[in-house]
């Protein structure tokens, strides 16, 4: 079992597809909503994983099957680089282990896949919260940093 840090092959095709969209909230049209989810070590994620499930997401106090809403901060671009990202999300008065995330898109849009795998991300090693906080920090939304780009 593995998580490897990737786009996913689906969200790909279904973004050319226009099934997507990263607009912040109030941005017309709306975006798309998205939520990310923790799994433990024994979790399988990658450029394959085509939807969310509960198969090995993580359990314990704070956390809810599912995980969280994300809160987009909008699309941008550089001269080559089309980038977006997310706001930090936490779980507070939390206890749990999680090795990765996936991030994936909750809405209700015809033709696309019922939560809809986007991407996901090896944290590198277990991580280990007990009766605290657990933050995911999300990087700069640049060109350079953003969780999700898009390149020439």
């Amino acid at each position: 079992m593995a998580i490897t840090s990737a786009l996913t092959n689906t969200f790909k095709e279904e973004l050319l597809g226009g099934y997507h969209s990263f607009n912040a909230s109030g941005d017309t049209p709306a975006g798309s909503s998205f939520k990310l989810a923790l799994f433990t070590n024994s979790a399988t994620l990658g450029s394959t994983t085509t939807a969310y499930a509960t198969s090995n997401e993580i359990s314990g106090t704070g956390y809810t099957a599912g995980g969280k809403a994300l809160t987009n901060t909008g699309v941008a671009k550089s001269t080559t680089t089309s980038y977006t990202d997310f706001s930090d999300i936490s779980w507070t008065s939390a206890s749990f282990t999680a090795r990765g995330c996936l991030i994936y898109n909750n809405s209700s849009i015809s033709g696309l896949t019922t939560n809809a795998a986007v991407c996901s991300i090896d944290f590198g090693g277990d991580k280990t919260v007990s009766s605290g906080t657990f933050t995911i920090q999300f990087p700069t939304n640049d060109s350079s940093d953003a969780i999700i780009r898009l390149t020439s």
